[in-house]
């Protein structure tokens, strides 16, 4: 069968020499391919991988960045917050010994004025007690002369006076 196969075949005008000569146009065809179009092919794929290679480290170093400058945010935001938190803490503190400070100046002002208007009476008191005094040695005077019918000496009446109050403190209950 092979033999009729092959006799077949060159009555019908298969040709050794054609199949070599197409064959070498082909084997010298992927030569040129491979020179001129597969490399410049090749070339472009690599820079293509190349370039998707880089732009997937781009896009892991700005993901990367992103979540640091994430993570510095939420720790400012955390060091605001505490921050903040410190200044009300301040301001209530600040609050409180300035309400301790008024209060203590108002009961200290208080202690004074109680200090001061004690003062005040007890001057008062000593005045109204001169007052009376003269008063009293003006009245025992005019008495006393009317009764002796006679003049005293400033002296006299001074002593006379005192023991006029005397006996009159002891009286009250005063001294």
């Amino acid at each position: 069968m092979n033999s009729t196969f092959l006799l077949g075949a060159a009555e019908e005008g298969f040709a050794w020499g054609d199949f070599l000569f197409y064959l070498v146009l082909f084997i010298i065809l992927m030569a040129l391919i491979k020179k001129f179009a597969w490399g410049p092919v090749t070339e472009m794929m690599e820079k293509r991988a190349t370039k998707i290679a880089t732009d997937i480290d781009a896009a892991e170093e700005s993901r990367k960045k992103a979540e640091d400058l994430a993570q510095k945010r939420e720790e400012a935001l955390q060091a605001s917050r505490t921050e903040a938190s410190e200044i009300v803490n301040r301001a209530k503190q600040n609050g409180e010994q300035q309400k301790a400070t008024i209060v203590s100046a108002a009961h200290d002002e208080v202690v004074t004025m109680k200090a001061n208007a004690k003062k005040d009476i007890q001057q008062e008191r000593q005045e109204a007690l001169a007052s009376v005094k003269n008063d009293v040695a003006e009245l025992s005077i005019e008495i006393a002369s009317k009764i002796i019918q006679k003049e005293l000496s400033a002296a006299d009446q001074k002593a006379l006076v005192d023991s006029y109050i005397e006996g009159l403190g002891k009286q009250n209950g005063i001294r």
